[in-house]
C-alpha cells in the first residue's frame, strides 16, 4: 500500500477532508525548503505537493510562474529536488510527497531513471502537468513497477472519455482543476465542482482533491462538502513571498494551521 492510498484511507475512516499544501522546491529559499516541508506536516499537510520549478510553467499563474524563475534564479534543479525529499524523509516517513511539474525535466533526465531517482529518494507520486493518460502510458507503468502512484489532472471540460481514461491510469487520487484557466485564477463555484465530481466518482474510486481557487479556511471548507480534500498552492506561494525569506517555515505554518482546523471541526468523525 502507497503512503498516499494509507492517507486516505485513515482519512475516510474518520470522515476527514485531506489538504494538500503546493510549495515550490528552492522557493523562498533552497536552504529552508526542507523545514518549510516540516512546517506544512507539522501544520497539518496530509499530502504536500512539491514543485519542480520549470522555466515555461504553461499552466501557472503569475504568482507560481514567479517562484519558479526565483528557484531557478537559485540553482534549483531536479536532482536538488530530489536531495530536499531524502533530507525531509530522515525525520518524517509518513507525510507522502507528490513531484508536480512538467515534462522536460523528465525526458532530459530519462523517465526510468527519473522514476527510480524519486523512488530512492522517497517521493511517494508524480503529477506532470503535460503527460495527458494517453501519451503516458509508458512512465505510469515506470511509476507503478517503483510503487510510486501517476496522478493526473481533470478539468471543468474534460469529456466523459477523458475521466474514462484518466480514471484507468490515475493512483493515489486525481487532481480536479476547478476552474478553467491557470493557477491563481479565481471566482471559485463550488456549486459547479459539486456537479462534477459525482461525474468523476463513477469512473473512478480514487480520492479527488480540488485545487485552483482555494485560498482559506471558508473556500476550503465550501470545496470539501464535494471533495475528499482540498489543494493550495498560489494562496500560500503569495503569503510565503510578502515575508522574508527566514520567516518561510513560520509562514507556512501559520498559513496552514487555520484551514486545518476548520476542515477537521466541519468534517471529522473521529
Amino acid at each position: 500500500m502507497s503512503r498516499i492510498h494509507a492517507v486516505f484511507q485513515a482519512l475516510n475512516a474518520q470522515g476527514r477532508k485531506g489538504l494538500v499544501p503546493f510549495v515550490t522546491a528552492g522557493d523562498p529559499s533552497p536552504e529552508l525548503t526542507v523545514d518549510v516541508l516540516h512546517a506544512l506536516a507539522n501544520a497539518g499537510a496530509d499530502v504536500i505537493e512539491l514543485g519542480v520549478p520549470f522555466s515555461d510553467p504553461m499552466a501557472d499563474g503569475p504568482v507560481i510562474q514567479r517562484s519558479s524563475e526565483r528557484a531557478l534564479a537559485k540553482g534549483v534543479s531536479t536532482l536538488k529536488i530530489l536531495d530536499y525529499v531524502r533530507e525531509f524523509r530522515r525525520n518524517n516517513d509518513h507525510t507522502p510527497i507528490v513531484l508536480m511539474g512538467y515534462a522536460n525535466p523528465i525526458e532530459r533526465m530519462g523517465q526510468a531513471r527519473f522514476v527510480q531517482a524519486c523512488k530512492e529518494a522517497g517521493v511517494d507520486g508524480v503529477l506532470v502537468v503535460d503527460y495527458p493518460p494517453e501519451e503516458s502510458i509508458e512512465f505510469a507503468g515506470f511509476l507503478r513497477q517503483a510503487q510510486l502512484d501517476p496522478i493526473f489532472l481533470l478539468a471543468p471540460t474534460s469529456s466523459d472519455e477523458r475521466i474514462e481514461k484518466v480514471a484507468k491510469a490515475a493512483s493515489g487520487y486525481v487532481y480536479y482543476v476547478s476552474l478553467k484557466g491557470v493557477t491563481g485564477a479565481q471566482h471559485l463555484n463550488t456549486q459547479e465542482v459539486g456537479s462534477k465530481l459525482p461525474t468523476i466518482r463513477k469512473h473512478t474510486n480514487v480520492p479527488v482533491g480540488v485545487g485552483f481557487g482555494i485560498r482559506d479556511a471558508e473556500s476550503a471548507c465550501r470545496v470539501a462538502e464535494s471533495a475528499d480534500a482540498v489543494v493550495i498552492g498560489s494562496a500560500l506561494i503569495q503569503c510565503l513571498e510578502a515575508g522574508q525569506p527566514e520567516q518561510a517555515p513560520e509562514l507556512a505554518a501559520g498559513f496552514l494551521a487555520p484551514i486545518r482546523k476548520a476542515l477537521d471541526e466541519r468534517y471529522n468523525r473521529a
